[in-house]
């Protein structure tokens, strides 16, 4: 049932669409004519790791001050963090700022925790702390590349799904199956809404071509403002590749070819080069699956980011404003 006390807004896109300007141009300008407050609740995955600031976009103190932003910071990079985690997190949020008088705000670009959120979680068993312990050891002593092999045969239809380099989904297809001994995609996956929260879904979208240069120019400013030095860093706390937090796009290209250049910051010129031709190619590529799974979510209104006054109008008619 819908009432004033259940209701979340569910802002999303693909990377580097425009969210946050949009976030800052409805709810925090001083023209603006939604003047409820908000706490805007992080789906993504990246921005979830501490120390992950860069190459995540995370939101800066200054604009955390206009917009107050949850499930920012809540994971060391050396922990996983699963889609499980993102809904329980994000109902205890929604409850606060719903407490607080604000309006909660998902917003984010992880698509499956959109659709997690707003359609629950699958009915596949959680593996135990011993059967997730012994995947990631076989991850470490196998390697990427066998676990996968051993997916496609017990579960080839999850493994179609799954891109290579997503370890954290091959890892937790391949619990579900040994805890189990029913591959993943045998589950039920939820296709009506949860009952809890009456979500709103927006979303967002640019042309290819104006997406992609805005991928460039990202990428570009990332390394300007220091996603090297940053990288560096985390590698000589110890993180390295085979981290959850680590092998998330802008990251994980720094290791693909001499991670201890990278980490003696050695590396210039054409090194960073190749690396940031790297991460543009695998978020060109990020985005166009961020789409392909948005564009399947049933009952999301389309908009372009620039046009914000009918974006305002969409959600004054369903705030009843």
């Amino acid at each position: 049932m819908s009432t004033t006390s259940n209701r979340v807004l569910a802002l999303f896109g693909p990377t580097a669409c425009g969210k946050t300007d949009l976030l800052l141009k409805l709810f925090a300008a001083n023209d603006r004519s939604l003047k409820r407050p908000v706490v805007v609740i992080s789906a993504d995955s990246v921005q979830v790791y501490r120390g992950l600031d860069i190459g995540s976009a995370k939101p800066d103190a200054g604009l955390l001050r206009l917009l107050p932003h949850e499930l920012i910071d809540v994971r060391d990079p050396r922990e996983a963090f699963s889609v499980g985690d993102f809904v329980r997190l994000a109902d205890e949020a929604c409850e606060r700022a719903l407490a607080a008088g604000a309006l909660p705000v998902i917003s984010g670009g992880t698509a499956f925790y959109i659709k997690a959120f707003m359609f629950g979680l699958p009915s596949a068993p959680i593996a135990s702390d011993e059967q997730r312990l012994a995947v990631q050891d076989d991850f470490k002593r196998l390697g990427p590349q066998a676990m996968m092999e051993e997916l496609c045969l017990v579960d080839p239809m999850s493994a179609s799904r799954i891109e290579p380099n997503d370890h954290y989904r091959i890892a937790r297809a391949l619990e579900v199956f040994r805890a189990s001994g029913k591959p993943l995609s045998s589950y039920r996956v939820p296709t009506s809404p949860r009952s809890r929260w009456t979500v709103l879904p927006l979303a967002i979208e640019r042309p290819r071509s104006e997406l992609y240069a805005r991928v460039e120019a990202r990428v570009d400013a990332m390394m300007a403002a220091g996603l090297p030095q940053e990288l560096a860093c985390l590698a000589a706390a110890g993180l390295g590749p085979d981290d959850p937090g680590l092998r998330a796009i802008g990251y994980a290209e720094f290791f693909a070819e001499d991670a201890l250049a990278t980490v003696s910051g050695r590396w210039e010129g054409e090194g960073l080069e190749r690396v940031a031709a790297a991460i543009k190619l695998h978020t060109r590529r990020y985005a166009k699956r961020q789409l392909t799974f948005m564009r399947a979510l049933p009952g999301v209104l389309w908009r372009h980011p620039d046009d914000s006054a009918r974006i305002e109008a969409d959600i004054r008619a369903w705030l009843g404003a």
